[in-house]
């Protein structure tokens, strides 16, 4: 072998490089490339048994990451525009009876707990006591006298919540019929919904 011919053979343990610039053969490698393919993207990871992208990849990801990131904090937190078309009556009068329940109950309560309150005061004592000087003073010949007590304010305040439950469903129940038919006229209610900023 002359010396041109050993300076135009690849070395031992090389890789020959084709037209495109990818190594189309590796002694030793146990595979040959065929000449014109690229070589893969990737470069094997035997610490974890898969192909870990290339150093490469990595930058042109982490720099479209960043390019993401400072594009979506420079336009601001998003948007979105809803229309309110239709409510469904159904579940408005299930909710205004749950929600007037507990209105109900506080109620109740609340009215117990300022009864208690005034009655340890002596308010109710001294309403009780001017109001039978006024039926007195009326020359009313019947005996019967109007007091404030704690079962007649408890069952006042009883029939009133009951009054209350009725009509806040009832009414409830007709707004979703009356939002539903205007909405079909005009469209419904539109609604900008933003994330914080």
């Amino acid at each position: 072998m002359t010396e041109a011919q050993a300076d135009s053979s690849p070395a031992a343990g090389s890789a020959t490089v084709d037209s495109a610039g990818g190594s189309v053969g590796q002694p030793g490698s146990g595979y040959t490339r065929p000449p014109g393919m690229t070589p893969p993207p990737t470069t094997p990871d035997p610490t974890v048994g898969v192909a870990s992208p290339g150093p490469a990849r990595v930058a042109e990801a982490v720099k479209a990451a960043r390019a993401a990131v400072s594009a979506a904090a420079g336009r601001g937190p998003r948007r979105a525009r809803l229309h309110l078309r239709r409510i469904d009556p159904w579940s408005v009068m299930k909710f205004s009876f749950a929600v007037s329940v507990v209105l109900f109950i506080v109620m109740i309560v609340a009215t117990t707990v300022l009864y208690i309150a005034l009655d340890a005061m002596g308010v109710f004592d001294s309403v009780n006591g001017m109001l039978d000087g006024l039926i007195g003073a009326g020359g009313s010949s019947s005996q019967m006298s109007f007091q404030f007590s704690a079962s007649g304010v408890i069952m006042v305040s009883a029939l009133l919540g009951l009054v209350n439950m009725v009509l806040f469903t009832a009414l409830s129940t007709l707004g979703a019929f009356i939002y539903n038919v205007c909405a079909d006229l005009v469209g419904g209610i539109e609604l900008t919904l933003a994330e914080k900023e």
